[in-house]
């Protein structure tokens, strides 16, 4: 496993000089050795990452998201029984670290997701044990306001124990930055709001939700960059909804289902993430359990799946991972292995190959490029 070794002050500064060179923000439990959110420099040429360390101490930053223009990152903290808190931090464009702003009540119980508007003007939370979705003004400076608007859901679906109630898990704003839409795998709904980027207030819209294969649990979503298809994960089914997307009328609608697995698999899986291939040609899904990524193609014609490769995640549970920029390598979170890694991602065929790289951390659980 490769070593961590912090790079020195000199290093960090020509760095960030040299505009080729991105960093990474991971966010980590802290249960245990993890003590908040970690920075690393990111070599694009070669897919190597050195550790800068420790970009600030906070509680679970389970989930990040940056503005759009990169000055400012957020952090959920997610608490299970207890309201959980986002916090606000400005990013050092010097040495990576992270400023605190301020934070604010996440408005329910164990947030697990967020996101900003195309704007950078609202942010969107999403709670999953209380099953509710909060949204907040970005302020001048980047500090968050109070919530705008504070929507829990109601209602059950199929599975007796996983299903009892809503269960919020991802927030995702349309290509339009008109709705932004929310996957609860409590309720197998996809809940779909307007909003305008300078209020944040969230109204439901008309229809208000998707209805997803029945105790599929959809988790994350993703959009097509053509911004005409969505693609949907589901955790306790292991598939992917496929589904066109009208950005007029705010709607969904089923094209494809497809599984993220084997048809041999048998022992215990959940999907977490989705994620589209900047060049728009592939989709990529994690499996948690059988540990693996799945590798699809992605018709330009009509949107619909092929299934390219299953690859292992080379660690335990992938709970989060994200295609760097340039589609040349796809960096995993694996959350009970304590480790990222690396893989390589081919942008003409959308294979990947395993990079030979493993980094330690522990409870890795979200990973962002700056």
């Amino acid at each position: 496993m490769v070593g961590l070794a912090s790079l020195p002050i000199a290093s960090q500064l020509s760095w960030s000089a040299n505009p080729r060179v991105k960093r990474i923000y991971i966010g980590a439990y802290t249960k245990k050795s993890s003590h908040g959110i970690y920075v690393y420099r990111w070599m694009p040429e070669s897919g190597e990452m050195a550790e800068i360390g420790l970009a600030a101490k906070t509680p679970n930053p389970s989930f990040l998201t940056l503005t759009p223009n990169h000055n400012d990152l957020y952090a959920v903290n997610e608490q299970d029984n207890a309201t959980g808190n986002v916090s606000a931090f400005a990013i050092d464009q010097a040495t990576g670290k992270l400023l605190p702003k301020n934070v604010v009540p996440s408005g329910g119980s164990a947030p697990c997701n967020l996101t900003t508007d195309h704007t950078g003007q609202a942010l969107f939370v999403a709670n999953y044990s209380s099953g509710s979705v909060s949204s907040y003004r970005i302020l001048p400076g980047g500090s968050l306001s109070q919530p705008v608007s504070n929507i829990f859901f109601k209602g059950h679906s199929i599975d007796p124990e996983r299903q009892k109630e809503a269960h919020t898990h991802c927030t995702t704003v349309s290509p339009e930055n008109k709705y932004m839409l929310v996957n609860d795998l409590g309720l197998d709904r996809i809940m779909v709001f307007h909003f305008g980027p300078k209020t944040a207030k969230l109204v439901p819209n008309d229809p208000p939700y998707y209805s997803a294969t029945p105790g599929s649990g959809p988790r994350n979503l993703a959009f097509h960059p053509n911004g005409k298809w969505a693609y949907s994960i589901a955790e306790m089914g292991s598939i992917v909804e496929c589904m066109n997307w009208d950005g007029a009328k705010g709607t969904l609608t089923r094209f494809q289902v497809i599984s993220s697995l084997p048809k041999q698999h048998i022992s215990p899986t959940y999907a977490a993430t989705v994620q589209v291939h900047p060049n728009g040609r592939f989709l990529y899904g994690s499996n948690r359990g059988d540990d693996s990524i799945t590798a699809f193609s992605i018709d330009p014609s009509n949107g619909h799946l092929t299934l390219i490769q299953r690859i292992s995640c080379e660690g335990k549970s992938p709970r989060h991972f994200a295609v760097a920029p340039g589609g040349k390598w796809l960096v995993i979170g694996n959350q009970d292995s304590a480790n990222i890694v690396v893989l390589k991602c081919d942008p003409q065929t959308g294979k990947l190959a395993s990079a030979g790289r493993q980094y330690a951390l522990d409870s890795p659980v979200c990973v962002v490029f700056d």
